[in-house]
């Protein structure tokens, strides 16, 4: 019975044309749900372990060891260059 398995396909494909038809149309129960597009929205109250955004400070040693170290990178390029 070759004919009832080709109409059983075919149904099969009609079944499946159908449903795309209702989630194009936006009759599809996947339409009752519409999610967001774009970066979610920032929340309102910012975690408490978070320390509040402003500008961090350097202490005086440390910013004289990155100091130190950059005129040391500084020399040596100038020593390969030379």
């Amino acid at each position: 019975m070759e004919v009832t398995r080709i109409l059983a396909e075919i149904d099969a494909q009609i079944a499946k044309l159908q449903q795309a038809r209702a989630l194009l149309s936006g009759q599809g129960p996947a339409s009752a749900v519409k999610k967001a597009v774009g970066r979610p929205r920032k929340t309102a109250v910012a975690p408490a372990t978070k320390k509040a955004a402003g500008k961090r400070a350097l202490s005086p040693e440390a910013r004289k060891r990155i100091a130190d170290a950059q005129k040391r990178r500084w020399a040596e390029r100038r020593k390969a260059t030379a």
